[in-house]
């Protein structure tokens, strides 16, 4: 799932496309370089050529929405055009009436290969490194069911000032009962990505769908544990992938020092800044991100019912900015179920 998004050229007409305030239905077909019907994986991704399940895609007020009821997305950085569970869509999608798709005025799309078998992934804008991606254009292939899409969640605000402290400088290690560092179970991700920066402390930057940590930037994960997770293990974990592994997602590494990672007291909320942050609540420990490794964060029993929240932040120079991804390989912060 993957960015910042270029303005693109072959611009429509604004009166020639109306991003309909009621929802309506399509499943749609890409047109040019690549050409077929929008399949779906079970993630949500969408492809062409791949002989699957035939994607339905509900427009409303600018966003797509799948049959599914997953928020169709432009990942941030590359621009992959798919649908993920508890997503906001993108905004900014019009459908013309002649049938055509565009996103910000632009009808131009990018199709870049999967592999070598005439299977593609669509995007907004050239995907950097990839040289055989090829110019589409998306269009209505016809009508299809309907959507509702829950809201993503928004937990309550839990202000209070962040004291000081200094983590205990501690390589994670595996405690008895812990989970596998994998994703092949029961598992969260978060539900809120906030932001907060030391040079802007009452600024709010809501929720994110990139994590990113500097020498003056923090992250605050929230996790909502199911009631059904009660008398089970949890283990709260850390994935860095290498780049190579990645299908969906993608991340900068600078500098260097470590990232630090702390229990807090309570969940963030859209308005949370670096000055009404929730105070630290448990442990905090450290790991050098190396890209290819994984780490625990804690293991403890599941907080079942509750929301829980974590804070990532940078020492010395280093930084990182990532798209939190479960797609191949999972990347990011993830509480799993032992």
């Amino acid at each position: 799932m993957r960015h910042a998004f270029v303005p693109l050229a072959l611009g429509l007409g604004a009166n020639a496309l109306v991003a309909r305030s009621n929802t309506q239905c399509y499943t749609l077909k890409a047109s040019g370089g690549a050409q077929g019907i929008l399949g779906q994986l079970s993630d949500g991704q969408n492809r062409i050529g791949d002989n699957l399940p035939t994607g339905c895609y509900c427009l409303c007020d600018g966003g797509f929405t799948d049959s599914n009821g997953r928020g169709c997305i432009l990942t941030p950085p590359t621009t992959q055009f798919q649908c993920d569970v508890g997503a906001s869509p993108t905004s900014g999608f019009a459908v013309g009436s002649d049938g055509s798709v565009a996103y910000n005025g632009s009808a131009t799309f990018y199709a870049c290969p999967v592999n070598d078998n005439g299977v593609y992934n669509v995007y907004s804008q050239p995907v950097a490194g990839q040289t055989k991606c090829v110019k589409i254009s998306l269009a209505a292939a016809g009508s299809c069911g309907t959507s509702s899409a829950p809201p993503p969640s928004t937990p309550s605000p839990a202000p209070s000032p962040q004291p000081a402290s200094t983590p205990q400088p501690s390589h994670p290690s595996a405690p008895p009962g812990l989970c596998p560092l994998d994703l092949n179970g029961a598992y969260q991700y978060p539900h809120l990505i906030v932001p907060i920066n030391a040079d802007h402390a009452d600024q709010a930057y809501g929720t994110q769908y990139n994590a990113k940590v500097n020498s003056r930037t923090c992250t605050i994960f929230n996790f909502d544990i199911p009631p059904s997770y009660a008398g089970k293990q949890c283990s709260t974990m850390f994935l860095f992938p290498k780049k190579a592994n990645l299908e969906t997602s993608d991340y900068t590494i600078s500098g260097s020092g470590h990232v630090t990672v702390s229990r807090l007291s309570g969940p963030a909320s859209q308005g949370t800044t670096w000055n009404n942050q929730p105070k630290q609540g448990g442990s905090s420990m450290w790991f050098d991100l190396v890209p290819g490794s994984s780490w625990y964060v804690e293991t403890q029993n599941c907080a079942a019912g509750q929301t829980i929240a974590y804070e990532m932040c940078a020492q010395g120079d280093f930084a990182v900015e990532y798209f939190q991804d479960y797609n191949p390989s999972p990347i990011g912060m993830y509480v799993r179920q032992c």
